[in-house]
């Protein structure tokens, strides 16, 4: 049986560094805020959404919506955006992606001013990950997974790390953030050879494929650690599950995150930590 990995402590502790932050800016009329931007009505973005009202509520945050129809036309969607990008009373932006094909997601990512990008989705953001700079942020999920890591006091630095996905979102931020604290890290994609075989010797596996419970129990081994950033709807079983067959690999493992409950429970306590950051880094450029 192995030791669950759980998000709520990790975003607990977060969330009440958090909340000190929030209440020293108030103290001196500051008022940390968020915008985020949906076009639609997806019911993941819907719940996304719901989790960061949540979440914004408790931290003393302050987020602002804009809802767009699904036929927004890209001009008036720019045009908020950039409102938002020059306003000083918000400090980070959120979109919610993907948009509608029309949209070129590259130009969305690089629209958002880097300064309040706290999801890390920019080229700049990317490039303060890849060369270890405070530019923009790290996308929050790559972040959560270190979080959880260091929460634990799971050993990183010299630990052979393997990252099955190459994602700009997950693969490879959270390879480059491992690297930062002295891990060996190997990332595998759809590419590699004998992926089992290399995953199975890591000391610690990141799992972000994508591909619901395709991680066995010949990936993993008895003394290893495994962070499971995938989530999905299950339709046959009904229920979320992550990219790692839980039920047959809990038992082959020493520690692993549970789906839900793990690493998704600290994504979002660690995007009111970046717009937190961004507030204190914008009052120190006036």
């Amino acid at each position: 049986m192995a030791d669950l990995l759980k998000g709520k402590p990790v975003a607990d502790a977060i969330d009440l560094k958090i909340c000190e932050k929030t209440a020293s800016l108030k103290e001196k009329s500051i008022n940390p805020a968020l915008a985020v931007f949906r076009v639609g009505e997806y019911d993941d973005d819907l719940s996304y959404e719901r989790g960061i009202q949540k979440k914004c509520e408790k931290t003393g945050i302050r987020m602002v919506s804009y809802v767009f129809p699904e036929d927004v036309s890209e001009d008036e969607f720019y045009q908020k955006l950039q409102k938002a990008n020059e306003d000083p009373m918000i400090h980070g932006i959120l979109v919610f992606r993907p948009l509608p094909g029309r949209f070129d997601d590259e130009v969305l990512r690089n629209s958002i001013d880097p300064s309040k990008d706290v999801d890390g989705c920019g080229d700049l953001s990317l490039a303060g990950v890849f060369t270890g700079k405070s530019l923009g942020f790290a996308p929050c999920t790559a972040q959560a997974v270190m979080e959880i890591l260091n929460y634990y006091k799971i050993r990183v630095v010299g630990s052979n790390v393997v990252v099955l996905g190459r994602s700009l979102i997950i693969g490879r931020p959270v390879s480059m953030l491992l690297m930062k604290q002295n891990a060996t890290v190997t990332i595998c994609h759809t590419r590699t050879r004998n992926t089992a075989q290399i995953a199975s010797k890591a000391d610690i596996l990141i799992c972000s494929t994508g591909q619901m419970e395709s991680i066995t129990p010949d990936y993993v081994n008895e003394n290893q650690t495994v962070i499971d950033v995938g989530i999905g709807w299950n339709e046959e079983k009904q229920k979320l599950c992550g990219d790692v067959l839980f039920d047959q690999v809990e038992a082959n493992v020493k520690r692993i995150t549970p789906v839900p409950g793990g690493v998704g429970s600290v994504t979002v306590s660690i995007l009111c930590q970046h717009v937190i950051e961004a507030c204190i880094r914008s009052q120190k450029q006036e």
